[in-house]
């Protein structure tokens, strides 16, 4: 374990330097004035000019190489210093603490949702192979995956906002707004869980060890629970560590689509502001959000599989 946690610490600080040099490269390789579309972002399109350009330029030292400004950026980092916004002139981790929550928020209720929705469904199938529900389960899992997260979210928009006007299509200010957004993303996690769930229940209820469950004369659920439901987990879980860049990968698109003010949602203003402290920033946490959970999944699956543990 101590290994695997070094391991982790390694490839979180590999995270930190690609993602900054990446996002600082392309950031700074768009097209366009980056001080006027600075400006713009501070005092909107409207109403900037190229004195508001000029003075912005200025302020910030923009004609410094790019180079320096990457390597003060570094310097930063390891201070544990992500920087300051470039338009709004705030401490960056300030910002981010600020959405940091309600993109965790979004992110948990759409793995719970999906936990409740694909593993259920794929260890039904599983159970009965080629039968009705395992064939039905295939086409709309495929469906959902085929659909770009964007589609999946303006058809509920539309289904559940406003034909039925059941749920709020987007915001944040109760409950029931995060209903359409976690939804959006648990669908895309519960069409993939759902295949790996029904695959593992074939592959357990066809296993030496379940067979001599029921030979001892025990119940269809006894052998599932005393015999089969920790091995079906075993892939679920580690799936779901894979699936985990779908999930960071959705909220940049769901938190905007949604109007969610979240950190995907942040990232897709700075760009559009050009403020690389801010995009740094948050493509740094997000990557590092990546890095943790799949080490959470780690010690998941250690806790609940006794052959690592043995191992």
């Amino acid at each position: 374990m101590t290994r695997a946690i070094l391991n982790r610490l390694v490839q979180a600080a590999l995270v930190a330097f690609m993602v900054g040099l990446i996002c600082f490269v392309m950031t700074r390789s768009l097209p366009g004035d980056l001080a006027y579309r600075i400006a713009a972002g501070r005092y909107g399109y409207d109403v900037v000019d190229s004195a508001a350009a000029a003075k912005v330029a200025a302020e910030l030292d923009l004609a410094k190489p790019a180079i320096l400004a990457l390597f003060d950026w570094m310097g930063d980092l390891l201070r544990f210093d992500l920087g300051t916004s470039l338009v709004t002139g705030k401490p960056v981790i300030e910002e981010i603490a600020m959405q940091l929550g309600h993109t965790i928020e979004l992110a948990l209720a759409a793995i719970v949702l999906s936990l409740f929705i694909g593993p259920p469904l794929g260890i039904l199938a599983g159970l009965r192979p080629g039968g009705v529900l395992d064939r039905t389960l295939m086409i709309v899992s495929t469906a959902l995956r085929a659909l770009p997260q964007f589609v999946v979210g303006l058809i509920l928009i539309i289904v559940f906002g406003l034909t039925l006007n059941l749920l709020p299509a987007a915001g944040h200010t109760h409950g029931a707004h995060l209903v359409l957004p976690a939804l959006t993303l648990a669908l895309g996690l519960a069409a993939v869980s759902n295949r790996v769930a029904r695959d593992a229940m074939v592959a357990v209820s066809r296993s030496p060890y379940y067979a001599f469950g029921r030979t001892k004369g025990l119940s269809e659920w006894q052998v599932f629970s005393r015999h089969g439901l920790r091995n079906v987990a075993v892939p679920i879980v580690t799936y779901l560590g894979v699936q985990f860049v779908y999930l960071v990968e959705g909220v940049v698109v769901v938190e905007t689509l949604f109007a969610w003010p979240g950190i995907g949602h942040a990232l897709v203003h700075a760009i559009f502001g050009r403020d690389v402290p801010m995009i740094q920033g948050t493509a740094l946490v997000m990557g590092l959000m990546f890095v943790a959970l799949n080490a959470l999944v780690d010690l998941f699956c250690h806790g609940i599989d006794p052959r690592r543990r043995s191992a």
